[in-house]
């Protein structure tokens, strides 16, 4: 009787590491891969669908969270010094 990963094509972890073209190709040509580490499957290796490609990744807005945390609090350069000279006041070095 055939069962299903008679057909799956099996890869070692060893060879993730050293041929990963050879698998990418079966991977584009629509393969699933079964992955094995001494012999025993440890993973399933499968290509992504069209729409799951495609997804982009969405950059963090960091002058809104800085917005969000700090108001229209907006330092001087003036006022900088002037609170870093007071945190190191009484220290000699």
């Amino acid at each position: 009787m055939w069962t299903y990963h008679v057909h799956m094509k099996t890869a070692t972890v060893g060879d993730l590491r050293n041929n990963f073209s050879k698998l990418e190709g079966w991977l584009a040509e629509g393969e699933e891969i079964r992955i094995e580490k001494r012999g025993l499957p440890v993973a399933k290796l499968t290509a992504l669908s069209a729409e799951e490609g495609k997804r982009k990744f969405v950059k963090p807005d960091f002058r809104a969270r800085l917005q969000r945390l700090w108001g229209d609090r907006v330092f001087s350069a003036e006022d900088v010094k002037a609170m870093r000279d007071a945190e190191f006041e009484g220290e000699e070095g």
